[in-house]
């Protein structure tokens, strides 16, 4: 007779079982190797400049194979009084600078290995290692000038690098000036390696584009300051499919781009799926005008002017009559943003190339600050134009009130209780209102929202413009109730003693 065994069994096999575990471990790189990709000689060469004493590696995922040799390499070529941590798991996106988890181990200065955003840092100098990845210059060049349409005579080429690849930027520049024609301009970005967090004059991470072929005695037109003209440039991106390839093609949508792939060796047109993209976020932004609550997420604490954008939003979501609530959830995920249902759209306060997320899974839609700038316009009207960078967004907002403080202008009344149109849903729709007119916030006076029922005896809490309040009387689940004097005290009692897979207590009839 077959052995029967029992349905529910110990657990006993699954704790034994032995499972064969496959890890992926990067290749070692022998020491002048390792040494050449991470920059050890430039790394050592700028914490002795500095006189830097506690220095955090930050590393990504995907490079945390390689800290241990990077960790013993640095300390055994700095002096002894210098100490390093290494970082990992970040707060935020592993492309900003962790100031965070550096300021834990009282870091005064850091190191950032790997892709970067390149956001200007707000408290600790950061030395850049950006890696070297593979690249050949003369075979971009050609393939590059093999999908053009038209000819580059008397225009200007604009080249932006993933940071990654911009070791070989001299190598690639010099290969098109060997083959455009003198007439043709280029510009580059020179990414810095060293950043220091800003003084009192602004700086910034990434600085203008910059003629790399000026002649002699260049007249002040030739030195570019600024981009060129769209109609008269080309940019070529030098990549792989990336967060900053979409950034480059929303913030330059008038522009014609095309991207260089070093991996498949190949080259497009990439300014062709601009137009959808700005759609999409068009769709978003619709989507935010409907919002009366906006929960203004923090997706960063290290980049530079987070914090006057974060008081610029709720400035501007208060004189729109909605509601604001400043949110810190580390990495956002549609699990955590669930947990905020009064909420119903999301800004989300990140570095460039963490802004744009793909809400498709999240609950409700998460704009960047310009869209929320957009959204919030009396009348609808958007150009397609696109910014991401904070410090561009408070420098245009404190142009315009200075604009509009020299030319005073009579505002008409606003009739809160009109309704608005909606081309969400193709109906108009009354919008909850939140602050009141010119009410000061000590007021007595308020409106029928302010009062909502408290308990179950009817007492009544006056809360003035809560949203989360309002909110919670609406559900059906409140929470639990304290019940206080009415539930007599439960006695104590023995609870079960072991572990879960076998209480000392289950088996206590068995024979």
């Amino acid at each position: 007779m077959a052995e029967v065994t029992t349905f529910a069994s110990s657990g006993e096999d699954v704790i034994t079982r032995t499972i064969d575990v496959q890890v992926d471990v990067a290749n070692p790189l022998s020491q002048d190797a390792l040494e050449d990709t991470f920059d050890i000689s430039r790394t050592v060469e700028e914490i002795e400049k500095g006189d830097y004493k506690r220095i955090a590696l930050q590393f990504p995922d995907e490079l945390l194979p390689h800290s241990v040799p990077i960790f013993k390499t640095l300390k055994s070529k700095t002096a002894s009084v210098r100490e390093l941590y290494v970082l990992a798991d970040t707060s935020y996106g592993s492309c900003c600078v962790d100031e965070v988890a550096a300021q834990h181990v009282d870091a005064d200065a850091l190191v950032h290995y790997g892709h970067a955003c390149m956001s200007q840092p707000s408290r600790l100098p950061v030395i850049y290692v950006l890696g070297k990845k593979p690249l050949e210059p003369s075979h971009c060049t050609e393939s590059f000038l093999g999908a053009l349409n038209s000819s580059l005579d008397n225009k200007t080429v604009v080249l932006k690098f993933d940071v990654a690849y911009t070791h070989k930027s001299d190598a690639v520049i010099a290969e098109l000036k060997s083959r455009l024609s003198p007439s043709t301009r280029i510009l580059h970005t020179t990414i810095p390696l060293m950043v220091s967090p800003p003084t009192s004059e602004p700086q910034n991470a990434v600085p203008s584009l910059q003629e790399s072929h000026a002649p002699e005695k260049p007249s002040p037109s030739e030195h570019m300051a600024h981009e060129a003209a769209p109609e008269e440039s080309v940019i070529l991106y030098v990549g792989g499919e990336s967060l900053a390839l979409t950034n480059l093609l929303l913030t330059h949508g008038s522009y014609e781009v095309f991207s260089y792939d070093p991996k498949s060796r190949m080259t497009r047109l990439e300014s062709g799926r601009t137009n959808k993209l700005l759609m999409r976020r068009y769709a978003v932004v619709q989507k935010a005008r409907d919002a009366d609550v906006i929960g203004i997420l923090v997706g960063t604490l290290g980049v530079a002017n987070y914090l006057p954008l974060i008081a610029h939003l709720r400035d501007i979501i208060k004189k729109a009559h909605k509601k604001s609530y400043t949110i810190s959830v580390g990495k956002p995920n549609p699990a955590k943003l669930a947990n905020f249902l009064e909420i119903e759209c999301f800004v989300l306060v990140a570095c460039p190339e963490n802004s744009l997320l793909d809400a498709k899974e999240f609950l409700r839609p998460i704009i960047t600050p310009y869209e929320l700038e957009v959204a919030l316009q009396p009348t609808q009207s958007w150009t397609g134009r696109y910014v991401l960078d904070f410090g561009q967004l408070l420098r245009e907002h404190e142009e315009d009130v200075e604009r509009h403080s020299e030319v005073p202008r009579e505002e008409e009344p606003e009739d809160l209780d009109q309704p608005v149109f909606s081309l969400v849903t193709g109906r108009y729709r009354y919008a909850k209102r939140y602050g009141g007119t010119n009410e000061p916030s000590g007021s007595s006076e308020g409106g029928s929202s302010a009062i909502i029922l408290r308990n179950q005896e009817s007492a009544l809490s006056k809360m003035d413009d809560s949203a989360a309040a309002q909110f919670l009387q609406s559900r059906t689940f409140r929470g639990l109730e304290t019940r206080i004097g009415e539930d007599a005290p439960s006695l104590l009692e023995q609870g079960r003693s072991g572990i879960a897979r076998g209480y000392a207590d289950d088996h206590r009839d068995d024979t």
